[in-house]
């Protein structure tokens, strides 16, 4: 373990009979495991009380700044345990990057990234009984989150800041072809905003859309531009791919929206099922007379809880319409299951995703 976390274990983990029931059956975001890695940040002392111990809640002060101006980013990865029982992560480092990114935006300090997977393998190792077996598609999805902790209720960048990882054992998020609600009340960001940021608030902001989909039968929601040009950004909490009848991978360009480390993933493997990767902005319109004349074929969603899923329809106000004969297209099936592979440690890792661990 990275001296720079020194571990301090729990004298009250988790009982064995307890955290075996759990990984029978994980559910996303349920159950934590026995520890956390920590750190604080000052002006004047930079980061330090860096450590890994017992899971243990926050104390906050009324004030504190988190609280009222949402200076705050998070992270999600996995740790996948393959069938010689060794501990994985999937491409860490974009992650570490991301967090940098998404740092820079906030106002928040940077964590090295030297930091960033000390942490995170600090804590998987000090929880490793927690990552579920080689088996189906369970995993340990760890969350790393960075907050202004100063107790000041004047608007300025925090000069207190606390920095953490949690993990949680997680199966499947979706388990089949999911269905979304075109908002066209709500929008996710615009030009100039965070939404490259991965922060909390845009995640409460989207929680208002999500429940109108929900309320209309749908699993999540999809996102148009705020410009109102109705173009199509992204779900609630992933990234859009289109599959198309001349063999083309398209999803919407950068800018507004998350840069995806399952979708980056996807476009590199893209040219090894015979498609085209395409980066450009694809309007509702588009979408519809297309998936109308079939030659948008398949459409799937991507994410590191979501990994690859299939969306096979779509509503909106006075329409719905769904994508190809309304089930998981091959390609999308032949991703997804290829992605996990890799993970998991069934398929060859030819790009140099994977990092060991344990």
């Amino acid at each position: 373990m990275s001296a720079d976390f020194p571990l301090s274990r729990t004298a009250h983990p988790a009982p064995e009979a307890e955290r075996i029931q759990i990984l029978s059956a994980p559910v996303f975001g349920r159950y934590f495991t026995d520890h956390m890695a920590f750190a604080s940040w000052t002006p004047e002392s930079g980061w330090h009380d860096r450590g890994i111990g017992p899971l243990k809640p926050f104390t906050f002060h009324p004030g504190t700044a988190v609280l009222h101006y949402a200076q705050e980013i998070f992270e999600g990865l996995k740790a996948y345990r393959h069938a010689d029982d060794s501990v994985w992560l999937f491409r860490p480092e974009a992650n570490a990057r991301r967090f940098a990114r998404s740092a820079r935006r906030l106002a928040l300090p940077e964590l090295p990234a030297e930091d960033f997977l000390a942490s995170v393998e600090g804590l998987i190792r000090a929880d490793e009984p927690w990552v579920p077996g080689p088996h189906g598609e369970q995993s340990l999805y760890l969350r790393p989150f960075m907050f202004a902790s100063d107790p000041f209720l004047g608007l300025r960048p925090a000069r207190q800041v606390e920095y953490s990882v949690i993990a949680t054992p997680t199966g499947s998020y979706y388990s089949s072809g999911i269905t979304l609600w075109v908002s066209d009340q709500y929008t996710r960001a615009a030009r100039g905003g965070t939404g490259a940021a991965k922060c909390g608030a845009n995640y409460a902001a989207g929680l208002a859309a999500q429940t109108e989909a929900q309320e209309r039968g749908c699993d999540q929601v999809l996102y148009l531009d705020s410009a109102g040009e109705g173009k199509l950004e992204e779900s609630g909490t992933m990234n859009l791919c289109l599959v198309t009848s001349d063999g083309r991978l398209v999803t919407p360009a950068l800018g507004t929206i998350l840069e995806g480390v399952t979708r980056d993933s996807v476009l590199t493997l893209a040219t090894d099922f015979g498609l085209v990767p395409e980066e450009r902005a694809v309007t509702l319109d588009e979408l519809r007379s297309r998936a109308e004349e079939g030659t948008v074929t398949e459409v799937f969603a991507v994410g590191t809880a979501v990994v690859v899923t299939p969306v096979v329809a779509f509503k909106g106000h006075g329409y719905e319409f769904v994508i190809g004969n309304g089930t998981p297209g091959k390609q999308t099936m032949a991703l997804r299951e290829h992605v996990l592979d890799i993970q998991h440690g069934r398929a060859e890792d030819t790009h140099g995703w994977m990092r060991r661990v344990i």
